[in-house]
């Protein structure tokens, strides 16, 4: 277990989502925590997030990424992050590249944003977070990172593992280290920012299609605990695909 103090270690921070919600679940506390030892944040949106309500005639793809890109700028600012500092890389929710001219580009302007930021530490998802725009999140990362000449700390986050994971998604010792942050006096802060996302969270506000997704009561409760799981990649697989 490392201090809340661990975060103040960190410098300069560059968190990578992939949807409005996952900075909020999978490392609220570390940002709060960030900002609360006067480290400076910014933000990388890589999906549009409208598919969390594909069918909704109320709200068009338009309204649903004006909806979550609003949510997320909320839950900045309860975790004390500029929620202006935030790159719109506008990918389409559940069908981010992992390769090819789109996911080029996007690895490009996510470097020149990382090195516009000074960033000493840059968040990202788990490798091998099962939601395929979580691992071409990480990929793209990894893109970013690798063509910077003295890049920045990489520390990844998990989401959708808790969940989801297969064995074969797990970490293995040899590719980095894990650890547990405590997060226990930001947690009620984390909570918040969760709560910002309220398009996410039963009974929701696109209300008008049935298939849509909210987050479970179980899924939340992975992230009312007063720890967070990072894993720090050892530096031979530091860029290692996905």
């Amino acid at each position: 277990m490392r201090p809340a103090s661990y975060a103040a270690t960190l410098g300069r921070t560059v968190i990578v989502i992939p949807h409005p919600d996952d900075e909020a679940l999978g490392c609220g506390g570390l940002l709060a925590l960030l900002r609360q030892a006067g480290r400076a944040v910014a933000a990388v949106l890589v999906s549009d997030g409208t598919m969390s309500h594909p069918h909704s005639q109320e709200f068009s793809p338009a309204a649903r990424r004006e909806l979550r890109y609003a949510e997320l700028r909320h839950a900045l600012a309860v975790l004390g992050v500029d929620e202006n500092n935030v790159l719109y890389l506008g990918l389409p929710d559940s069908q981010v590249p992992s390769e090819g001219s789109a996911f080029e580009e996007a690895a490009a302007r996510l470097a020149h944003f990382i090195q516009e930021q000074g960033a000493e530490t840059v968040l990202t998802p788990w490798r091998r977070d099962p939601h395929p725009d979580h691992r071409a999140t990480s990929r793209l990362t990894a893109a970013a990172l690798a063509g910077l000449p003295a890049p920045p700390r990489r520390l990844e986050y998990v989401v959708w593992a808790w969940e989801r994971a297969a064995e074969a998604d797990l970490p293995r010792p040899e590719e980095g280290t894990g650890f547990r942050l405590a997060i226990g006096t930001v947690l009620p802060q984390k909570q918040r920012a969760i709560a910002a996302h309220r398009s996410q969270l039963a009974p929701g506000t696109i209300t008008d299609d049935p298939s849509g997704f909210l987050l479970s009561e179980a899924m939340l409760a992975h992230f009312a605990q007063p720890t967070e799981a990072f894993i720090e990649p050892l530096p031979t697989h530091e860029h290692q695909p996905a």
